[in-house]
């Protein structure tokens, strides 16, 4: 018996960082931008069936605030569980000062 997939929902902003990441990317190759955003997409999509697949971030604040954390290569992808949805919040760069994003 299967269990029950959640449902994965990208709020605006974290497709707008999506678009940012291609847009940045693609400055040197739009290929490596498409394989890239498919690559942070087959990441996330395994949130479906494994939603607590990201760590509790150290930060007190996330942490409080019920995010988990998902790190694909050097991309931070900031997510919640509420009921049967993973909601993306935010995919950013690592070295980005996250208290000025989150």
């Amino acid at each position: 018996m299967r269990k029950n997939k959640y449902t994965l929902r990208y709020l605006p902003i974290a497709v707008d960082d999506l678009l940012s990441i291609f847009d940045w990317i693609a400055k040197d190759s739009s290929k490596n931008a498409a394989k890239f955003i498919e690559k942070l997409d087959h990441h996330m999509l395994r949130l479906e069936d494994h939603p607590l697949l990201g760590r509790i971030p150290g930060d007190e604040k996330l942490k409080n605030s019920g995010y988990r954390v998902l790190i694909i290569e050097s991309y931070l992808a900031f997510y919640m569980v509420r009921d049967m949805t993973v909601e993306i919040h935010r995919v950013i760069h690592g070295s980005r000062n996250l208290e000025d994003i989150i």
